[in-house]
């Protein structure tokens, strides 16, 4: 029997109510399927020690945290020094997710603004990687990145990316990741993965975003880590590579952005 290859889920909402009481079994579905560890992002700072408990229950789960830019103008405006301080935490390997978010919520453009560039200045000065979430902002999204990123190099992952071509490049240019989700391997979206199969191999992560966007056969069904499988086969096709070794290259360039999470488990 042929050993399954391993990836990572590097992006999912694990303390969302869908999963509730169920992690067990979530977490157990997703290694079965080759996804041996998985990155669950807080996307409200309140809710962080609900998330973080989550990863110190669950040895494959490691953590993020920051304020979405949807709910920028809901929360309280995170600080710098908060971050730094929830990144002390051994799981904690990202500071986000944060970004710009023009199509539900542009009427708080400015103060989203504001929490990216905080969310920037915690990531230079952790080392750990931004996760960027991008919609209907490209022009400010590709200003904003490049303008910090001149102020002091950070490192990057632009999530469940499916923006344009020409903000891609610009993430790419700066030496930032591209993360796959399930709206890479929807029919309709030739365009996208042309945009990724331009790409460097070395710069492509795989993610659910769980619970949402998953890929088919189960698009419209809730999501789960276990489902990353079915976008990196994807990603496998796009970029004209066997399964293996496609997922072997995304776990090794998972492992160089999210250095701490590689470094844990290494340690382990």
């Amino acid at each position: 029997m042929t050993e399954t290859a391993q990836i990572t889920d590097s992006h999912c909402h694990l303390d969302f109510p869908d999963f509730e009481g169920q992690l067990d079994t979530i977490i157990a579905n997703a290694q079965a399927a080759g996804v041996t560890r998985m990155v669950t992002i807080c996307t409200r700072l309140r809710n962080e020690p609900t998330v973080r408990a989550i990863a110190e229950s669950h040895d494959p789960v490691f953590y993020a945290a920051g304020t979405h830019p949807m709910s920028a103008a809901e929360e309280p405006m995170a600080t710098v020094d908060e971050l730094i301080a929830l990144a002390r935490h051994p799981k904690f390997v990202g500071i986000g997710e944060t970004g710009l978010d023009y199509h539900y919520t542009a009427e708080s453009a400015q103060v989203q603004k504001d929490s990216l560039r905080i969310h920037i200045a915690a990531a230079r000065d952790t080392g750990l990687p931004l996760i960027i979430h991008a919609r209907a902002a490209d022009d400010d999204i590709a200003r904003i990145l490049t303008e910090e990123f001149r102020n002091g190099a950070y490192g990057c992952v632009m999530h469940c990316f499916s923006s344009s071509a020409a903000l891609a490049r610009a993430a790419l240019d700066l030496g930032f990741y591209l993360s796959m989700s399930g709206i890479a391997a929807f029919p309709k979206s030739q365009e996208l993965r042309d945009i990724f199969a331009a790409a460097p191999i070395e710069r492509i992560l795989v993610e659910t975003d769980a619970p949402y966007l998953a890929p088919p056969p189960h698009r419209g069904k809730r999501n789960e880590p276990a489902f990353t499988a079915h976008t990196a086969r994807k990603g496998a096709e796009v970029f004209g590579m066997d399964y293996p070794d496609f997922a072997a290259r995304t776990q090794q360039n998972f492992d160089r952005l999210f250095h701490k999470a590689a470094r844990f488990q290494a340690a382990a």
